[in-house]
């Protein structure tokens, strides 16, 4: 099977209001080592502490994505053409059980990797990066990219050690991250105590608050996401509630004063180039956004790390 294969459903033929919803029209089936990216779903939200309805995410992007076309408007990039790229469903889980889902989500991932694949994934809560990156980071640690209003390096919630606050702890803890390659930008909002964000700092992240990012603007802050960043192996995670409620309300906790969907477009695009692994993007809540422009910025937002995964894998050919 060649690219031509795997080439989305075309909207001049098939209305996109036709047909079953796949994630940008792109073929539905199984893994399989003759694909280069799977894009899947994680719908998994019984991680959270506040409002649950993540699980619904992967669902409400893929039909939302019915409105993403083939070429990037800015890079000339038609990642179809350089990839063979699927729609590879969601990974397993069981909602009534925490650690069975980890387990599962982990063992998906894990498949993933074992085939070469590289996923892009929409969540679900973000305690998704722990069982991701437990399968994609499990034999050399890897710079990330976070763009939150939320550190998520809290040491426990609730009691619990996994949960959608403590990613970024338990992966740095694990050694599935490289902190002198960690960039957390659009950090905000009210914290739970004076030192809530401080083990970032402790352990050298590079930290960018919304008040940073306004004083520095942003190309300064993208320098300072490629320095940080270099060459080396990258995950991007993307919380949707990083970017400003006023254009992201489908979220479960809302910060007001974020990120627009267009300062998050130009930072994903600067890091054409970069090695990047994979990339999710957590936190899509469809049932708090009646307009449903959350999941089409979910989507579109999908789409730029589809092409920056499909350029990193045509540059390593």
């Amino acid at each position: 099977m060649d690219n031509n294969d795997f080439a989305p459903v075309d909207a001049t033929k098939v209305p996109r209001f036709s047909d079953i919803a796949t994630f940008m029209r792109t073929k539905r089936m199984d893994m399989s080592e003759i694909l280069d990216i799977g894009l899947c779903g994680v719908p998994f939200d019984i991680g959270v502490n506040y409002r649950a309805g993540t699980r619904e995410g992967p669902g409400a992007v893929r039909h939302a994505s019915r409105l993403i076309r083939n070429v990037h408007p800015t890079l000339g990039l038609n990642p179809y053409k350089i990839c063979k790229i699927a729609d590879i469903g969601d990974a397993p889980l069981n909602p009534l059980d925490f650690d069975q889902s980890i387990k599962s989500i982990t063992e998906f991932f894990t498949q993933i990797k074992k085939l070469k694949i590289r996923p892009v994934s929409i969540g679900g809560d973000h305690t998704i990066p722990t069982p991701i990156l437990r399968a994609l980071a499990s034999d050399e640690p890897v710079g990330i990219l976070q763009i939150d209003s939320h550190a998520d390096t809290l040491d426990e919630m609730g009691g619990t050690k996994i949960n959608h606050a403590t990613f970024m702890r338990r992966g740095l803890e694990e050694g599935l991250i490289d902190p002198n390659r960690v960039v957390q930008i659009g950090l905000r909002g009210s914290r739970f105590s004076e030192d809530d964000i401080q083990f970032g700092y402790d352990h050298g992240f590079t930290m960018i608050t919304f008040d940073d990012y306004e004083n520095m603007g942003r190309q300064e802050a993208i320098n300072k996401i490629l320095q940080t960043l270099k060459e080396g192996r990258t995950y991007i995670t993307i919380d949707i509630d990083g970017l400003d409620p006023s254009y992201c309300p489908g979220t479960a906790v809302p910060e007001i004063g974020g990120l627009t969907p267009r300062d998050t477009q130009v930072i994903l695009r600067s890091l054409i180039g970069l090695n990047i692994i994979g990339a999710d993007i957590s936190e899509v809540a469809p049932c708090y956004d009646p307009t449903g422009i959350t999941s089409v910025t979910a989507a579109n937002l999908m789409f730029e790390l589809t092409c920056l995964i499909a350029n990193s894998i045509d540059k390593s050919r």
